[in-house]
């Protein structure tokens, strides 16, 4: 490690900026957004900077030669784009002790920018010793991604108590426990979810800090998490956090081997899922073990395939922690029909064609032979099938019964967004068949003239897939 990171203090003077073009302008946009106060030369002579009023109320232009300008009281020296004048000046500014960073210029500089991530009271910097700030820059998205959004808020709410707290308890291991309890427990959570004055009632609630801090049972909770239809790559960045901080998982049979490699390795994983011909434990089941695992103080996560509320049963689940009394959250998921129609370029809607979407399931015939199809004739109407591979000879049977035409648009869409996705579409009176194609479940079926416009089979080329409705229609 070459270059030691370290956070310097903007309020103990002000920064020296010599350079031109945009290479000045975007170091200014860096050193303003941080509150510093600069003093810019601009060699070119162009000091259109194009900053904020409030932001050049801290900015001072300076002419002359910037070689010759008054360097006490400044802190730092940087210098963008400005050629052999930023050499001379590395040599002045650590002549006098100086810290300068000539971009670009390793050799001539004694700190280098990071790339930095922003969050408030949390500022995360990544640098690569100047090597490569591209790869700098690709790290922070990373980090970008996996911060929450509030952790700064989070930051500032500590601090905001910090001084009375610590007062409170005298030593220092209790006081971090204190605070790693607040962190990662229900407070915390508060705050990260925007309820900051909740967490700020409940903190306050705490009478003993001491007698928080030595509890030997951590407070437990459940989150409800779901894992999209398959990509792991689709799970949203809070169910990636979820699954990094779970103590234990109960995970779904459909949920795929790429998503459980997020866990955290050490986190205990438990299938509590069923797939069909194979039975689980049962809902009630997996609800009891949820309860007492949160109940033992464990950050517990149930990870559902698509989104946990659509025909996920996360509604009973959360009644079920409710009754008991456990602390939860809800993390929606990318659901599989939403994931099908964008892997396979299907519009659920179009303008003047299909105006309303209807999603329901039919896990097994009786499911579609109970369906009233008589409210989904509607031609304007999308008709997404979820678990529908079983019942599809019940599904084509009540539709046709109920008036849809035989001719009508259908897809069959099987592992979608995962890389052996397969896709079969045609007619409504082809639908067994078309099921039978799919060469395996979960799939979704997606019916409707929107199928028309399917853009993706993945192994079908654009005529294959004309010719495949041609003779279906035949």
């Amino acid at each position: 490690m070459r270059f030691l990171p370290m956070f310097l203090d903007l309020k103990a003077g002000p920064v020296v900026l010599i350079g031109m073009g945009e290479f000045l302008r975007a170091k200014l946009r860096v050193l303003a957004s941080a509150g510093a106060r600069i003093r810019v030369h601009a060699i070119d002579g162009n000091h259109h900077l194009g900053l904020s009023a409030e932001d050049a109320a801290r900015i001072e232009i300076l002419t002359g030669d910037p070689l010759a300008a008054d360097l006490s009281g400044v802190i730092a020296v940087v210098c963008a784009g400005a050629g052999d004048i930023g050499v001379a000046m590395s040599v002045r500014a650590k002549a006098l002790g100086l810290p300068v960073n000539v971009m670009d210029d390793l050799d001539h500089s004694s700190f280098i920018f990071p790339a930095i991530v922003d969050r408030g009271d949390v500022v995360v910097a990544i640098g690569t010793g100047g090597t490569s700030p591209v790869v700098a820059r690709r790290v922070r998205e990373k980090i970008e991604a996996l911060l929450p959004a509030r952790i700064g808020e989070l930051a500032e709410f500590i601090g905001g108590f910090r001084k009375s707290i610590n007062e409170r308890i005298a030593e220092f291991p209790l006081r971090r426990r204190f605070w790693e309890r607040v962190i990662d427990g229900p407070i915390g959570a508060a705050v990260l979810a925007g309820r900051k004055s909740e967490a700020d009632v409940a903190l306050k609630a705490i009478a003993d800090p001491s007698e928080f801090a030595r509890a030997d049972k951590p407070e437990g909770s459940v989150a409800l998490v779901g894992a999209g239809p398959g990509d792991p790559d689709l799970l949203t960045i809070k169910a990636l956090r979820a699954l990094q901080d779970a103590d234990i998982v109960f995970h779904d049979e459909l949920v795929s081997g790429e998503i459980l490699d997020r866990i955290r390795r050490d986190t205990t994983r438990v299938a509590v899922g069923r797939r069909v011909g194979r039975p689980g434990i049962g809902q009630d089941a997996i609800n009891q073990r949820m309860i007492e695992a949160a109940q033992a103080g464990q950050r517990v996560v149930r990870l559902k395939g698509g989104d946990p509320f659509v025909f996920g049963r996360g509604g009973e689940e959360i009644e079920a922690l409710r009754a008991a009394g456990v602390a939860y959250s809800i993390i929606p998921g990318i659901t599989a029909g939403l994931g099908g129609a964008a892997d396979f370029e299907v519009p659920l809607t179009y303008r003047h064609e299909a105006t309303r979407i209807t999603f329901l399931t039919a896990h097994k015939a009786r499911d579609a032979e109970a369906a009233d199809w008589s409210t989904l004739t509607d031609t304007k109407m999308t008709i997404v099938v979820y678990m529908g591979v079983s019942a599809a000879p019940a599904v084509r049977t009540g539709l046709l019964a109920a008036g849809r035409s035989p001719e009508t648009p259908v897809g069959v869409f099987a592992r979608v967004t995962r890389p052996d996705a397969q896709g079969a579409i045609g007619t409504l009176r082809d639908l067994p068949e078309l099921a039978r194609r799919a060469d395996g479940g979960p799939a979704i079926l997606i019916i409707g003239d929107v199928v028309r416009h399917t853009g993706s089979l993945r192994r079908q080329t654009p005529n294959q897939i004309i010719s495949d409705l041609l003779d279906a229609a035949e």
